[in-house]
């Protein structure tokens, strides 16, 4: 975004210098990327006389000629048709660069005279593309500088242009308007108002405008006017020079002023040719196939969903976005049709990039302009034409309504404290917003039409700053607590995670941060790629679900690093899968994957695959590290991903699953491309119940100095009977003298028969008050022999 000084002070009331106001508007936001300021440019040019001029002894046209200048009477050799006696020149004297020819003069001698410096011309110093002769001055001092002689009598010359780089939340900076108020809310001058125009029609405008129902979202309102019996031409010198200096080619009075309003107020325009439209203006969705030719002279075909603006013969503008030649006005133009609307800024920048035209109307109606500029925008523009190209305005012509964007939040003076860190009272608080155009009713601040960036509370804060100046926030060292222990920070689940981490590490295992995302085909693997879980814009093919699990991370991890040699794996990864698409739906896992062998190849032979006891005991260790209770049980019923024979639910109790581990189902594998064997665990630690005291102390240790006693029970059951059953049905016969109960033999077929078999188990008794007798562990041992039989059927081997 670019503007001259001048320009920005038809806005703003100030005598703040150029650097001054550079530095706000960088602290502002706005950050300044350039400033060209001719006037530093010339510094070195002073204003001389010429007081004799003779022809040069060896050159028909060049003329020897004596200059008054601020150092005396110089001599200079000049070539220009209109270097004579008496006139008032600009010298460039030795040492002095002259940008135009990009050279530093010297004293020399031009045919055997020497020269003593430079009468310069416009082109010379960039000030124009003049060259047929040096600069006459009407008047001047000799010696004075001629930047400042421009100043006085010429000061659009030397104008500085201020360029900034505008961020996509501030299209109200897109308008000199807006970066003024900016200005005066910092307290650099005063902000001049814009005065409301109305221009009554003095006619009925012989063109309407309709809005059809598909384009209502993209178009929501559009105002115009005819404007007949206009002269146009060349523009003003002032708006000639205002376009230029920002980089614009000054076209015609018409074109020009709808450039004017763009960059003053943020206000894009566009001018028909009303002589050349056929019928009435009809704002609609394209179909897909229409052709324009616009006004950069080239061919577009519109795409469906566009917004265009049509008459009885076509598509005559891209709305938001260009013009068409067709309408276009010219220096013949005597009548015209002048718009403004307003258009989605979604729907425009569609329509831009995909036909993949830049404009300066594309820029801000993409950024999102003011919806309530267009009738005062239509009315300030209608008095420039008619002030300058004459002619009558007919009544205006308007379709659809401005979207409603009020809205208000509340002003909460003491969140600018704990937001931002600064110190501001509240009255300087609430001027700074009402300086920014914010209306104040109590507590609540209306958002101006102009500020689409205003969404909350918080970013009311953020204007009070900025303004402020946040290089004024001073590092202050955070508040410590002034006695006792302070508050654990970590929640009891953080913890866990925490806890889970370090042993998992201590493990061997190697953490992963995989993508949230998987694709489709390894999602199903594992229970999920439903539609629930689709993204709506994924990233790639690969990423278009959202994971039901962490194994799916962990096999693609394991198959690129076996892809590459690597092929003995140890990788957990602690994190969050998705059960649904919903806020809440997903729940925390801690999932461990071991791929290939224990270790490298030795002499010994120690070497053997993973299986399924590596990893029971390691999610063991993870459960018993994260507070899990010891006593636990193992079933079986684990999902379809898992080898039905090879694997085991860890529960408390039948519907209370802490975690499950074995082997991964070997078509799994196949699918995920995985070289065998692996072998995996997933854990849940928010299943893991909450420990009874919250206390960190540790209990008491307690010693027994009685006696342990071992017993042996060999059991005859069907085939079927799982071990598990046997063991739990011991461990029940008296909780709290048998301390642990473990399989130690199976012994199928033989005498037992078709269909049976041997359970041996061996039970340890610890006695806490006494040592056992051995009526007492007959008569433990006789319970034993009952609850197994009652639970499994299960009779004494003899």
């Amino acid at each position: 975004m670019k503007f001259t000084l001048s320009w920005l002070k038809d806005h703003l009331e100030t005598s703040a210098t150029v650097d001054e106001i550079a530095e706000a508007l960088t602290d502002l936001g706005l950050e300044v990327e350039g400033i060209e300021n001719p006037g530093e440019r010339l510094a070195g040019f002073t204003i001389g006389k010429v007081v004799g001029a003779e022809k040069h002894p060896d050159a028909d046209k060049l003329k020897v000629c004596r200059v008054a200048t601020d150092e005396g009477e110089t001599q200079i050799i000049c070539g220009a048709p209109n270097a004579r006696e008496g006139i008032t020149v600009v010298v460039a004297k030795p040492g002095t660069y002259v940008p135009g020819i990009d050279t530093t003069i010297q004293v020399g001698k031009i045919r055997g005279v020497e020269s003593h410096g430079m009468m310069c011309s416009e082109r010379e110093m960039e000030l124009s593309e003049e060259h047929d002769g040096i600069i006459e001055l009407p008047s001047g001092e000799v010696g004075q500088s001629f930047a400042d002689w421009l100043a006085q009598n010429d000061p659009a010359k030397v104008d500085p242009v201020i360029e900034i780089a505008i961020t996509p939340n501030r299209p109200d900076a897109l308008g000199v308007h807006g970066i003024a108020r900016d200005l005066a809310a910092r307290g650099l001058g005063t902000l001049k108002p814009i005065a409301d125009v109305t221009v009554e029609g003095a006619f009925a405008a012989p063109v309407t405008v309709s809005i059809d129902e598909d384009a209502r979202e993209g178009c929501p309102v559009f105002y115009g006017r005819v404007i007949r019996g206009v002269k146009n031409g060349p523009s003003p010198q002032w708006l000639q020079d205002r376009l230029k200096a920002i980089g614009l080619r000054p076209i015609s009075f018409l074109v020009d002023v709808t450039n004017f309003f763009t960059f003053d107020r943020n206000r894009p325009l566009h001018v028909f040719d009303a002589g050349k439209v056929q019928g009435n203006l009809r704002v609609h969705a394209a179909k897909g196939g229409e052709v324009l030719e616009a006004l950069d002279e080239r061919t577009y075909t519109m795409e469906p969903g566009m917004i265009v603006i049509s008459d009885d013969a076509g598509v005559e503008s891209l709305g938001g976005v260009m013009g068409g030649e067709p309408t276009g006005v010219s220096d013949e133009t005597t009548d015209v049709f002048l718009e403004a609307a307003y258009f989605d800024k979604v729907r425009t920048a569609y329509t831009g990039r995909a036909l993949k035209i830049n404009s300066d109307a594309r820029y801000r109606f993409e950024r999102g302009i003011d919806p309530m500029s267009a009738a005062q925008g239509i009315e300030a523009a209608t008095r420039m034409i008619l002030d300058v190209a004459g002619g009558e305005a007919s009544e205006v012509v308007k379709a659809g309504a401005e979207p409603e964007v009020a809205r208000a939040y509340k002003l909460d003076p003491a969140r600018v404290i704990s937001l931002v860190g600064m110190e501001i009272p509240e009255a300087e608080q609430r001027a700074t917003l009402e300086a920014l155009g914010f209306v104040l009713d109590g507590d609540m601040a209306q958002v101006p039409s102009w500020r689409p960036d205003v969404t909350g509370e918080a970013d009311l804060v953020e204007e009070v700053a900025r303004v402020a100046s946040l290089t004024k926030l001073q590092g202050v060292p955070m508040r410590r607590p002034q006695s006792g222990v302070p508050k654990p920070v970590l929640s009891p689940l953080q913890k866990r995670e925490q806890a889970a981490r370090r042993t998992a590490a201590a493990l061997g295992y190697n953490e992963c941060v995989t993508y949230s995302f998987i694709d489709e085909a390894s999602a199903k693997l594992f229970g999920g790629g439903d539609a629930a879980t689709m993204l709506a814009n994924p990233i790639s093919s690969e990423m278009s679900h959202m994971r039901p699990a962490l194994l799916p991370g962990l096999l693609q991890a394991a198959a690129r690093n076996q892809a590459r040699g690597f092929a003995d794996l140890a990788l957990f990864e602690l994190g969050a899968a998705f059960h649904g698409g919903e806020p809440g739906e997903q729940h925390l896992q801690l999932s461990g994957l071991l791929v290939g062998h224990s270790g490298p190849r030795d002499v010994h032979g120690e070497r053997r695959p993973v299986d399924v006891f590596d990893v029971k005991a390691d999610a063991e260790a993870l459960l018993a590290a994260m507070g899990a209770p010891a006593k636990v049980q193992i079933l079986r019923g684990a999902r379809e991903w898992w080898h039905p024979g090879r694997h085991g639910l860890i529960c408390l109790g039948p519907k209370k699953v802490l975690g499950v581990f074995g082997e991964l189902h070997p078509k799994v594998l196949q699918q995920m491309d995985v070289k065998g064997p692996a072998v995996g665990f997933t854990l849940w630690p928010a299943e893991i119940p909450m420990p009874r005291k919250s206390g960190s102390t540790r209990p008491a240790l307690r010693l027994n100095d009685l006696q342990p006693v071992e017993r042996d029970f060999a059991f005859v059951v069907d085939g079927d009977v799982q071990a598990l059953d046997v063991v739990n049905a011991a461990a029940g016969a008296d909780k709290a003298l048998i301390e642990e109960v473990r399989v130690f033999d199976e012994f199928v077929g033989g005498s037992l028969g078709e269909g049976r078999k041997s359970l041996a188990i061996t039970v340890r008794m610890q006695p806490t008050e006494k040592t056992l007798t051995e009526k007492d562990i007959e008569a433990v041992g006789a319970k034993i022999v009952e609850k197994v039989g009652k639970a499994t059927g299960g009779v004494l081997r003899g």
